[in-house]
């Protein structure tokens, strides 16, 4: 399966006001593509380090010097550089989420449309799958996954329910999963339901929330001043998260003050609300329609 048009991939890529000499990081390299664009605008000189830790996407790496491919999670952003010697970027990328490649690859399991294992990692050296999360995992962390990661209401109802259905068998596939839920999927919009599910356990696999957290706390000290830091968001935590952080420096999204009463942070917001696709390239792609991006610049 190949992989898609990235969403906002104009938008984006101008909000990282490349210089032809730069140094720039795509942490979500996937399919490539904003990294392609990224090198059409990079001189020479230009230096370019592509982060992903799905083995997928090496393949997709182009032949081009300027481009340095780390297959790692991007929660070791300042490792690496400081590995490949480099004190400061100009720029950082991060398109986060699933790709629609993973998605369509049936064996993934990331996808509810196909019977298959419910695996879910994007880095198969990982150690936890969805299978072990749904079968190991106590009635009350599988509550609080479905809850905070999924945003569904009747969270304990459906840990229930999961626990009743791995006494019988495990839940190895897509399909035993939806056999345990089956009463609680709404006949009007499946997708809808199954797709929180789907995502809450994926989070949990990944440790996504907090490897975005400790991503977002490095690019502060990685970044030089004039730097620019989008990333684009697909669901409320992570949107969350990057609001906080681009407009206060910190997690909480707690502004602090000097002694004189001004806003200490170390970025500046280059769009002031958010950036989402417009009707015509939600018609080409429509899985980019909870896509949201955000840009600052480092200003200190």
């Amino acid at each position: 399966m190949g992989y898609h048009r990235p969403a906002l991939l104009h938008e984006s890529i101008e909000g990282l006001n490349i210089r032809p000499g730069g140094i720039y990081v795509d942490l979500t390299f996937g399919g490539g593509g904003h990294s392609l664009e990224v090198l059409k605008k990079l001189g020479k000189k230009g230096r370019l380090v592509a982060f992903d830790q799905d083995q997928d996407a090496l393949s997709n790496v182009p032949e081009d010097k300027r481009i340095t491919f780390v297959g790692a999670n991007f929660r070791y952003l300042r490792n690496y550089l400081r590995y490949h010697a480099i004190e400061k970027v100009d720029g950082i990328l991060a398109d986060l989420g699933i790709s629609s490649h993973q998605i369509d690859i049936p064996e993934r399991g990331f996808s509810f449309k196909s019977d298959a294992g419910l695996d879910m990692r994007m880095d198969v050296r990982g150690k936890v799958t969805a299978a072990q999360v749904l079968n190991t995992y106590s009635l009350q962390d599988l509550s609080s996954i479905f809850r905070n990661y999924g945003d569904i209401s009747n969270a304990w109802s459906l840990a229930t329910a999961i626990e009743g259905a791995r006494t019988e068998h495990a839940l190895d596939t897509t399909g035993d999963l939806e056999i345990a839920l089956k009463k609680f999927i709404p006949r009007g919009q499946p997708s809808k339901f199954l797709a929180k599910v789907y995502q809450a356990l994926r989070i949990e696999v990944n440790a996504e929330m907090d490897a975005l957290k400790e991503m977002l706390l490095q690019t502060t000290g990685a970044l030089a001043t004039g730097g620019r830091l989008v990333v684009i968001t697909y669901h409320s935590l992570e949107d969350r998260l990057v609001k906080n952080f681009i407009r206060s420096g910190n997690l909480e999204g707690e502004i602090k003050k000097d002694f004189y009463g001004r806003q200490q942070t170390p970025w500046k917001l280059v769009n002031r609300s958010v950036i989402t696709p417009g009707s015509e390239e939600l018609e080409e792609n429509n899985r980019a329609r909870s896509a949201k991006l955000r840009i600052a610049e480092k200003v200190e």
